[in-house]
């Protein structure tokens, strides 16, 4: 642009108050500096802008024509300053969160029920889907953060190009679970052979949950192959408390069946270490205002940051 922005602004108060000196009160300058900075846009611009007299300064039909494209330009730029003092104020925005089933269910829940009372003008945006699904949302730009359950090998679940923080936040522990018809386990400690001889209710290939049931056995040069196969968490439990097999699940998700006396907890002579509920950020974008105050109330506590 050869006209100095400075010169649409004086012009668009001119017009808008249709007087050179409330325009000058408006900006805080001296009227013989809007008249210079008028003229100068009339100069520039090879056009009468205002027919002056002494009831004011009257927009020629040229001035109206130029006033209805700067009013809308003046209009958006307030739009848009209004907008970001209220996302710097977390009056507005939103926050956009990849969550596993697991970290939905029995971590994240009360984290977003403090954040929409802190801060019930920004929107809170959840996607619900596998860990691999949240980490792709990621790279993608879908999401600003995920959290996510990962474990010791975590960064397989990385690729290369990733640059990502992962951050501890909690720990919790999966169970093997068998309902009342499988007595004969109960109280005693089992081997993971001896536990391979039972059907099996897991999660469906492909979830990391079974992944780590199938990695678990590897470690003993044992495999199963599950009777059944579900594709969400919440499942398992009401199959095992119907005496089809051994469950392998999450314990929060056990936690009721387990206090009812539906299921038992199998003690095995071998531990299956336990997984970790992280957050995930990518750190080669900046996150919004709203994004950083939710990160925050994540890790009130600084988290441990993964090796």
């Amino acid at each position: 642009m050869a006209v100095s922005l400075d010169f649409y602004k004086t012009f668009y108060y001119a017009a808008k108050y249709g007087s050179f000196t409330e325009a000058a009160r408006a900006l805080y300058v001296t009227q013989p500096t809007v008249t210079h900075a008028v003229g100068c846009l009339e100069r520039e611009l090879g056009c009468a802008l205002f027919s002056r007299s002494r009831k004011g300064a009257v927009l020629t039909p040229e001035g109206r024509l130029l006033y209805e494209h700067v009013r809308a330009a003046f209009e958006h730029l307030q739009e848009a300053e209004k907008t970001l003092q209220d996302q710097k104020a977390l009056l507005s925005g939103q926050v956009r969160i990849g969550a596993s089933e697991t970290t939905l269910h029995f971590f994240l829940l009360p984290y977003l029920r403090s954040y929409r009372k802190l801060y019930p003008g920004v929107r809170l945006r959840v996607s619900n889907g596998t860990t691999p699904q949240a980490l792709d949302a990621l790279r993608r730009g879908a999401v600003d953060c995920a959290i996510l359950v990962m474990h010791g090998d975590y960064r397989s679940l990385l690729k290369p190009r990733d640059q990502m923080n992962v951050a501890a936040l909690t720990c919790f522990q999966d169970i093997f679970i068998a309902g009342n018809d499988f007595a004969a386990l109960k109280d005693r400690a089992v081997t993971p052979e001896e536990l391979t001889a039972f059907p099996f209710i897991a999660m469906e290939p492909g979830t990391l949950t079974r992944q780590y049931m199938d990695d678990f056995f590897l470690r003993f040069h044992l495999s199963v192959v599950p009777d059944i196969e579900l594709s969400t968490t919440d499942l398992i439990v009401p199959v095992t408390e119907h005496n089809l097999g051994i469950g392998f699940v999450p314990e929060p998700f056990a936690a009721g069946a387990l206090c009812a006396g539906s299921v038992f907890s199998i003690r095995l002579t071998e531990a299956v270490p336990p997984r970790q509920i992280c957050l995930v950020y990518r750190t080669d974008l900046p996150l919004s205002i709203a994004a950083q105050a939710f990160l925050e109330l994540l890790t009130d506590d600084p988290p441990a940051v993964l090796e």
